[in-house]
């Protein structure tokens, strides 16, 4: 048995893990907990300090060390197993999938297909840059899961957008810097640091990803998804596999992403690359390059290919070569991870679905598995990992025959979940539906 610490160990992937047939081989141990890693601005230094101390106290062989989430566990995760002599990416090759200004610098060294950008100041008086002009995003150099990231239409956005973002850029901001001065970078990086922001042009079509490994320098692209927008809104319906773009839009997709994977240097690792696919100009773009592959997907192959995507992140963190070597088959055709939201208004859930209603309704649907994202008397925009436009209510897996089959089952149950909510104490108001 093979000891596997986890950084950010939560139980659903937990689950998962155990189910892969190399999980069955191992023992997983949490490394530090999701608590101690996403909430409120984390101190790198002391994360790695602790983290330290229970490898260094654990009475077995430490044989792994992996993690599956963002920002910090994808660049604790270099740091702890370069001190072990463990399989990993470096951390140069990390901070440059997920600076997005170094990124696309990067990027723009072996392919054209990303959109215009330019650095903004949230010092003094920011400009407005043109390029990339209106329409655009602007985010944060380092973010995670969409946070403060605005879709800015003009003059009166961009000065919101800044105000915003000056006052919350230094959760993530500050100890990005932390991870920053452990890497030997350029000056037009080392400039800009951790605490700056990107405009970019915005970007129309359809949006899609890939998920890959590199071992040993060959990079491998093994799966395609489609990701589907909330009509009129930027915010994720669902993220769906296997894509249904055509095979030409998904070779264009993997070999822009095999080119810049081997740019950036990344190595044993998996990772996921995001695009815009627009289908009437034949138009591609990346998107966003991120070193991990997305835990958001585990149950998704599990449920068409009947190994989770999790299988390959374990065999390169134990310094196997993760390409399978036997056919697996799932039980359904199509898979999606489906979102259902609260849409604008904050609120103090004063009603979540109970644990025996999701059972109860996981039992009648087969293939559906749910997640209840927030707690009952925790107000919405305390939660973390949200973007900046809506509230997560429950995330829902789903395997169906068509994708017919599949949203009958997620409308079943969004009516299902009863949520409710105070704006003030005295206020109680019901949610169900995925439109609200």
């Amino acid at each position: 048995m093979k000891n596997v610490f986890v950084v950010g160990l939560d139980e659903r992937n937990h689950e998962i893990l155990r189910r892969t047939p190399t999980g069955r081989d191992c023992r997983f141990h949490q490394l530090l907990s999701l608590d101690e890693l996403q909430t409120g601005e984390v101190d790198i230094d002391q994360l790695i300090d602790k983290a330290e101390k229970v490898l260094d106290d654990f009475p077995d062989t430490v044989d792994a060390i992996c993690g599956y989430w963002d920002f910090p566990v994808t660049l604790l995760v270099p740091i702890l197993c370069e001190r072990r002599g463990l399989p990993s990416a470096s951390l140069e090759s990390v901070v440059k999938c997920e600076h997005k200004y170094w990124s696309r610098l990067e990027q723009r060294k072996v392919i054209d297909e990303y959109p215009p950008f330019a650095l903004v100041e949230l010092n003094g008086d920011p400009t407005v840059p043109d390029p990339p002009g209106y329409p655009m995003w602007l985010k944060p150099v380092k973010s995670a899961s969409s946070e403060l990231a605005f879709h800015v239409l003009d003059e009166k956005d961009f000065g919101e957008a800044v105000s915003e973002l000056r006052e919350g850029i230094d959760r993530i901001g500050r100890p990005f810097e932390q991870i920053l001065s452990r890497v030997d970078l350029p000056p037009e990086i080392s400039e800009v640091g951790g605490r700056t922001c990107l405009a970019e042009g915005a970007l129309h079509g359809v949006q899609a990803a890939v998920e890959g490994f590199v071992y040993r320098g060959d990079v491998v692209v093994y799966a395609s998804l489609d990701s589907v927008d909330y009509p009129g809104s930027p915010a994720f319906l669902r993220h769906q596999y296997p894509s249904g773009l055509s095979e030409e839009v998904r070779g264009r997709m993997a070999d822009v992403s095999e080119r810049v994977i081997r740019q950036v240097g990344l190595d044993n690792s998996t990772f996921s690359v995001e695009f815009f696919y627009d289908p009437v100009e034949d138009g591609l773009n990346l998107l966003e390059v991120n070193p991990r592959h997305s835990q958001s997907h585990a149950e998704l192959f599990e449920l068409v290919d009947g190994v989770s995507n999790h299988e390959r992140m374990l065999l390169l963190s134990l310094g196997r070569d993760p390409r399978m070597t036997a056919e697996a088959r799932g039980e359904f055709a199509v898979a999606a991870e489906w979102y259902h939201r609260r849409f604008g208004d904050d609120g103090v859930p004063v009603r979540v679905p109970t644990e025996e209603e999701v059972a109860e309704l996981e039992r009648s649907l087969p293939g559906v598995s749910i997640e209840i994202v927030p707690e009952e008397g925790r107000r919405l925009s305390d939660m973390g990992a949200q973007d900046s436009y809506t509230y997560e209510l429950a995330k829902i897996a789903i395997g169906a025959e068509d994708e017919t089959a599949m949203r009958a089952k997620y409308e079943r149950c969004v009516e299902a979940l009863r949520f409710e909510f105070a704006e003030q104490d005295e206020d109680v108001k019901p949610e169900q539906g995925a439109d609200r």
